[in-house]
């Protein structure tokens, strides 16, 4: 294995060898400790001093299930803090079967030309690029097969990251040549900042993963891939609603956050939810169900197709249809589906703009529920770079700060997802804690507070949410460094022969002698690392709060925000 570090300053590569302390480290756990060692706390995020770092997991690129994550780290021009995303599609096996550890790009270009990065196994490449500047991505990875062929891998920014707008994502080519997303954190902004609009990659003749007792490592695997797919969640919901399917679940448990975090339930749920969603995308002859990478076998994504049964969009998430339906009073989903199109194409987090739609409707710029004036604002104004496309693209806060809205729901500058904090408090807890900002991803407790799994906690009630929310923000730190997706965590949690499977295949590839103590040790590790990086950056404990608004009951079940500071602070004695 090796590490790339591309200095675009002057345009070189140097190639260096792996440092002993970052052997067991990938994913998450390396992008985040090289920022952290290497980017100044204090630097502005879109300067040169800034650094993006790509990294595939400790089991990318082998044959466990779900292990094609590809983790990106930067400090973010969003939270300020230091920001991991990560995502399927084709770019983090590729990596790893390059024999690459992390891709380094330091610096920006002295001048005003943009590029596009090249790896394959002869090293990297930089080239000036012109000719896809100002295009979005779909026209971009559909011009890169063509040039490179269908097996190449994509990673490229829309409109708005070149415009470094701070919700600007990172979009990924995925196996069906559709789009994935580094989502959160404004780190397309970052890549903009270096001017690089696309990277390729061709792992033809790699190296290859070198696993070290190969009969231990498949024997686990089954295990593990057994596991994944004989789990109601992972193995049943996930698979044929996808993500969708909370939608009626968080409906009925009074969580789904309604009209900007007023309401818990939301009248139009049935409109957009999982089961509708299904119905709808097998009435036009869409996919139902497909792996956003090669080797997932939960297969939550899915085909989209309009009403004359053309392409749509692709990997349709329940935050995306939450936040443009419940969240902004919107019950069509064809419209919905609409602006996730949009969304990809022009390389956008949906999560950040529904929050920014949300406080457009505070302000009148848009009445509640408008869906057509919401396609119309990401078409004209923020696909264009408008100032108030400009506003909006920079994220729910900065538009509360543009127009004086008091009601933004943000943590750290960070829209919050979708999952009201009062009535899964353990959700909340996360939000509050996270390092990364509100991300439902970094301790998803939805686990044990509405799907009972990994046990129940009662998501009324202060009682255990603490604890919880600790626990699962050192595991999924630990999954988010291996290069697993998030979701293998239903079957981690409610079985032990699981987890201890996960752990028996990074032993078997690295030669390791990891316990699960071992393994959450790592989790600790990343999130010391995180947020030793953000108080040097300026955070303090009043970063790890929630809005005030939260304070007001939310019907139905009249929950209210009522966490201390002491026991939120008391989240990080790790």
């Amino acid at each position: 294995m090796k590490i790339y570090r591309v200095n675009m300053s002057n345009l070189s590569v140097v190639t260096e060898e792996v440092p002993e302390a970052w052997n067991v480290l990938g994913g998450r756990g390396l992008t985040s400790v090289i920022v952290a060692k290497e980017v100044d706390p204090t630097c502005h995020a879109l300067g040169r001093k800034n650094k993006l770092v790509f990294a595939p997991g400790l089991l990318t690129g082998t044959m466990a299930a779900n292990s094609g994550r590809c983790s990106v780290g930067a400090k973010s021009p969003l939270t300020g803090g230091l920001k991991e995303s990560n995502a399927g599609g084709t770019a983090a096996q590729r990596l790893a079967k390059l024999g690459v550890k992390a891709l380094i790009i330091e610096d920006i270009p002295q001048g005003d030309q943009w590029y596009c990065i090249h790896v394959n196994k002869d090293g990297v490449e930089i080239k000036e690029e012109t000719e896809l500047l100002g295009k979005g991505n779909y026209e971009v990875i559909s011009t890169l097969t063509s040039r490179y062929g269908e097996n190449t891998g994509v990673m490229t920014i829309g409109q708005t990251g070149e415009y470094k707008m701070t919700a600007a994502n990172i979009s990924v080519k995925d196996p069906k040549g559709h789009i994935r997303s580094f989502g959160r954190g404004g780190l397309g902004a970052v890549m903009g900042s270096k001017r690089i609009k696309f990277i390729t990659l061709d792992d033809q003749d790699g190296e290859g993963i070198n696993v070290l007792d190969k009969e231990k490592f498949k024997n686990a695997a089954k295990v593990f891939n057994k596991g994944l797919v004989s789990h109601p969640v992972s193995g049943n919901a996930l698979p044929k609603y996808g993500t969708n399917v909370l939608i009626n679940i968080l409906n009925e448990a009074g969580g789904l956050p309604t009209k900007n975090f007023r309401m818990g339930q939301f009248e139009g749920a049935e409109k957009i939810c999982g089961e509708t969603m299904y119905e709808t995308i097998v009435s036009r002859k869409g996919d139902p169900t497909h792996g956003c990478h090669v080797g997932c076998v939960i297969r939550c994504s899915q085909t989209y197709n309009d009403k004359d049964n053309k392409y749509l969009t692709s990997g349709f998430e329940y935050e995306t249809i939450w936040g443009f339906g419940a969240g902004c009073v919107m019950d069509d989903l064809d419209i919905i589906a609409h602006i996730d199109h949009i969304c990809d194409d022009i390389g956008i987090d949906t999560i950040e703009t529904a929050g920014s739609m949300m406080v457009a409707m505070e302000t009148g710029i848009l009445p509640w529920g408008d869906g057509n004036g919401m396609v119309k604002l990401f078409k004209d104004d923020i696909a264009k770079g408008t100032p108030l496309g400009r506003i909006l693209g920079n994220g729910a806060d900065f538009t509360g700060k543009a127009f004086g809205v008091t009601r933004v729901p943000t943590v750290k500058h960070q829209s919050m997802p979708a999952y009201d904090p009062r009535s899964v408090k353990g959700v909340g807890v996360t939000y509050a804690t996270s390092p990364m900002g509100a991300d439902h991803t970094a301790g998803y407790a939805v686990t044990a507070n509405i799907l009972n799994v990994g046990g129940h906690v009662d998501p009324l009630s202060k009682a255990g949410q603490v604890e919880l929310s600790r626990n699962l923000q050192i595991a999924t730190a630990s999954i988010d460094s291996a290069g697993l997706c998030v979701f293998v965590a239903f079957a981690v949690l409610d079985s032990d022969l699981v987890g201890q499977a996960l752990i028996d295949m990074i032993n078997a590839q690295y030669g390791t002698n990891w316990s699960v103590d071992d393994w959450f040790e790592q989790g600790r590790h990343v999130l010391k690392t995180e947020r030793a990086f953000n108080e040097a950056a300026g955070m303090t404990k009043k970063d790890d709060r929630l809005p005030e608004f939260f304070s007001e009951p939310v019907p139905p079940h009249n929950a209210t925000w009522d966490f201390t500071g002491e026991e939120l602070d008391s989240v990080h004695n790790y």
